[in-house]
């Protein structure tokens, strides 16, 4: 490295294991950052990411702040992507960590980088919100998610840098807890059918996450033009009408007569009692009875495009990573990594 050639950047992940944090991970490398992650056991978590991927590993837990505080030092952005594992004590977990994550930003001068999602938002909202819209948000979660952002403002005003990045429902590789996931039904290496979650005239956004990465890393390439607050919505794979996921799988798996059902939501009610997963999925119902989606114009005319992979390559990784497509193995985001993150 010369005189004239700038160090590169860091950024810290907390929640690298995570589907938006292990992306966002690879997008970065990809655009010359450095990767520390926290971790409390680095062990496991470089044996889930692949352990050639060139992250520097730190043992500490994230609702710890002299542990985040500890690994944050000398980095220039903090990737907030932990949730609470299961759904599990959204309030007595997600706001704590997001505390500690704010109490180290303000200590090194990192910028804060938080995935927001579309919880915010009443149902009626409709399918072009801008980022200035009111957030009336009808959820438990909802409530949560507002209230974090709100702290996040809070924080801004205080001299803390951060960027919201909002998207619609996560998919793609290395997303095992995604609609893909829980909308389908699979056996032997093969989809067998998918559920329909809401009427097929309903639209719905869905957020490839390779593209929403890029996203990330792009928009902080443009550190000295973004504001000290700046949230830009994510377009993503708006779908106009829900049988369109539908169609996109019959092509992408060969079987044109593929199964769309509708999804089971009497035996979802009844085991709600005993499986909070359900009960989770009951109260985010609304989301597939009214069109909710994001106005992606700022993000646009900021960077002059959204990343976008076209539907049905984006599928076909997807499925490919869930090996669902038989002989055809999925493209790791990083050469080297055996195991997508």
């Amino acid at each position: 490295m010369t005189d004239q050639t700038p160090a590169p950047k860091t950024a810290l992940i907390i929640g690298v294991t995570g589907s938006f944090g292990g992306h966002t991970a690879v997008a970065l490398i990809k655009h010359g950052w450095r990767i520390r992650a926290l971790a409390r056991d680095p062990k496991a978590a470089m044996a889930r990411c692949g352990e050639r991927m060139p992250i520097d590993w730190v043992q500490g837990d994230g609702m710890n702040p002299a542990d985040v505080l500890a690994a944050a030092q000398g980095v220039q952005a903090i990737v907030h992507a932990a949730n609470p594992p299961g759904y599990k004590n959204w309030r007595g977990l997600a706001l704590p960590m997001l505390d500690a994550t704010i109490a180290a930003a303000k200590a090194t001068g990192a910028r804060i980088v938080f995935p927001g999602n579309v919880y915010n938002f009443a149902p009626d909202s409709g399918a072009l919100i801008a980022e200035g819209y009111v957030q009336r948000p009808v959820t438990r979660k909802g409530r949560i998610r507002v209230e974090m952002e709100r702290t996040l403002r809070r924080a801004s005003e205080g001299g803390v840098p951060v960027l919201i990045v909002r998207a619609g429902d996560y998919f793609g590789p290395a997303a095992p807890n995604s609609g893909l996931g829980w909308m389908t039904t699979r056996s032997r290496g093969k989809l067998r059918s998918v559920y329909s979650p809401g009427p097929a005239d309903v639209g719905h956004a869905w957020a490839y996450l390779p593209d929403l990465a890029e996203t990330a890393a792009q928009l902080l390439d443009r550190e000295d033009r973004l504001a000290r607050f700046d949230v830009f919505h994510f377009g993503g794979q708006w779908m106009e009408r829900a049988e369109e996921l539908g169609a996109a799988l019959r092509r992408v798996t060969g079987q044109p007569k593929l199964p769309i059902k509708a999804f089971p939501y009497p035996m979802i009610y009844a085991l709600a009692p005993f499986v909070e997963t359900f009960r989770e999925l009951i109260e985010m119902r609304y989301l597939w009875r009214q069109p909710i989606g994001l106005d992606n114009a700022k993000l646009v005319k900021f960077l002059g495009a959204e990343p976008h992979t076209p539907l049905d390559q984006a599928v076909r990784s997807t499925l490919a990573d869930m090996d669902c497509l038989g002989d055809v193995k999925p493209a790791r985001p990083l050469v080297g990594s055996p195991v997508a993150i």
